[in-house]
């Protein structure tokens, strides 16, 4: 079976035996949500960048004999008048017709897939999904019990705000000052998450935090898989990536170069989320969304 994420920043593939033996994990940037903030419309190149890595994903599938798929999209589509264009163009190529995920309903598969390894003895859990458009808040213990989504995200947060390279004091300011005020919301709407135990990181901004942290020169899943994330040095790779400028910022080993230029927003966010809460650490999980989905066909 087979589970395809279209989010904002990037197209995910995941192809799983049974739930429980992963055949292959792919990832493009290809940047859906690329001026949707703007236009409230996909970019026609969006979309082509998208349905051409979706092709590829297509040949992956047959080569491992896929008989189930689910696929997905999130932030990005739903804040696009013409999302049928891409559903379309997806359907043709997939053989199956992307659902649009509300921001709730995205959180808790994520947190479905970020959970089912971890010990209940470790929880309630934080569970964060840091997106490209929006970033999913949800918390529980054996299931998630309550989320919220919010939109703020990497490349939402850098197109309207980090236009400097590097970014000035004041557009940095922005950036945590805009996340601060969404999670205002969640104390008041959510208030169980501030007696989470454990926070738990997802998504691409929190993985390349632990691999520029470790100096990972090639991606390596098992050490960023639950690797532990303090606050120290989440501060101490944000403050790093801040003040370099994008061409010097390219060279920080694990550094993905599709997300050199939204890191810094990414970053701005995860810090701020970890100064709210109080988190000392943050467990990085790279099981998230997509294992949700392959864990919900099973239902």
């Amino acid at each position: 079976m087979a589970a395809i994420d279209c989010g904002t920043n990037s197209t995910r593939l995941l192809v799983s035996r049974g739930g429980v033996e992963t055949l292959d994990r792919l990832m493009a940037i290809t940047r859906l949500g690329e001026g949707v903030d703007h236009t409230g419309s996909l970019a026609p190149g969006a979309i082509a960048r998208t349905v051409d890595c979706l092709r590829r994903y297509r040949e992956v599938m047959d080569r491992h004999g896929v008989e189930a798929v689910r696929i997905t999209a999130t932030s990005a589509a739903r804040d696009a008048a013409n999302r049928d264009e891409l559903f379309d163009a997806a359907e043709a190529v997939v053989g199956t017709r992307p659902e649009l995920l509300s921001g709730l309903d995205e959180g808790k598969l994520s947190f479905r897939g970020a959970t089912a390894e971890l010990d209940p003895e470790l929880g309630p859990f934080l569970v964060v999904d840091l997106g490209g458009g929006s970033t999913e808040l949800c918390v529980g213990t054996a299931e998630c019990e309550a989320a919220m989504s919010l939109d703020v995200g990497c490349v939402r947060l850098t197109e309207k705000y980090l236009h400097s390279d590097p970014p000035r004091p004041e557009e940095l300011h922005a950036c945590i000052s805009v996340t601060g005020a969404h999670l205002d919301d969640v104390d008041r709407d959510m208030p169980a998450a501030r007696r989470a135990r454990t926070l738990v990181g997802l998504a691409g901004t929190i993985s390349t935090a632990a691999a520029v942290e470790q100096g990972l020169h090639v991606y390596d899943r098992d050490a960023i898989h639950h690797f532990e994330l303090t606050k120290y040095a989440a501060e101490e790779v944000f403050r790093t990536l801040a003040t370099e400028s994008r061409a010097d910022r390219a060279f920080n080993p694990g550094l993905d170069p599709g997300r050199v230029d939204v890191i810094v927003g990414g970053m701005a966010i995860l810090v701020k989320i970890m100064r709210h809460f109080g988190f000392d650490t943050c467990l990085v999980s790279e099981s998230d969304i997509l294992d949700g989905m392959v864990l919900s066909l099973l239902d």
